[in-house]
């Protein structure tokens, strides 16, 4: 297993990440990409607790995605069934589970101080947090997409299921885009990569 982890995680975190799989015996899946999620958890019938993580993400990304994924068994363990999947007790348990994982041993300096500040608060997802998401992004392979952000007003590009969209104006944190098909209105986050078209 550690041999695994060695070739999706930052060298300092494959030893306390094996500890927190063995402690809470949690059977690990690496999957291929799902573009709905980088990962989830789940209790199986037979009691097992079984967490996937996208095999594409980088080892920044992946280590944030495994704890965000064990989080949530650890606060249903400790909180019951009943609480929210993203709610106070998850955040609580995210970010003391995350806080020893937070240093330069494990991540480059430039990620710290965004990690800092996103743990004050995490939420559901890294990639609400654009400035995070667009920093976490650098590690990534290079592909030929673009952010939402970099594309001209008025530019036509294609997400990942073939739909056609038109990027339109900025309306507080996320851009207003236009499905070319259906005429329907759309709300991208700024770090959304996209094909562009134009």
């Amino acid at each position: 297993m550690n041999e695994t982890l060695a070739k999706y995680l930052p060298e300092h975190a494959v030893k306390p990440v094996f500890e927190l799989i063995v402690a809470h015996e949690v059977h690990l899946k690496i999957v291929n990409e799902r573009v709905t999620r980088h990962g989830d958890y789940r209790k199986a019938l037979n009691g097992k607790h079984e967490i996937t993580v996208n095999a594409n993400l980088n080892k920044y990304k992946f280590l944030i995605t495994l704890i965000h994924e064990i989080s949530h068994l650890v606060a249903f363990e400790k909180f019951g069934r009943n609480i929210k999947p993203h709610g106070s007790e998850w955040k609580y348990t995210f970010q003391r589970l995350m806080i020893p994982f937070i240093r330069p041993e494990i991540f480059p300096g430039q990620l710290l101080p965004l990690l800092a500040r996103h743990f004050k608060n995490p939420t559901a997802s890294s990639d609400v947090d654009a400035t995070l998401s667009l920093a976490l992004k650098q590690f990534d392979q290079r592909n030929d997409k673009n952010y939402i952000f970099e594309i001209p007003y008025g530019s036509r590009f294609r997400i990942h299921n073939g739909k056609v969209f038109q990027k339109g104006a900025l309306r507080t944190k996320r851009y207003e885009c236009v499905e070319l098909s259906s005429g329907r209105m759309y709300l991208f986050n700024p770090n959304a990569e996209v094909e562009l078209l134009d």
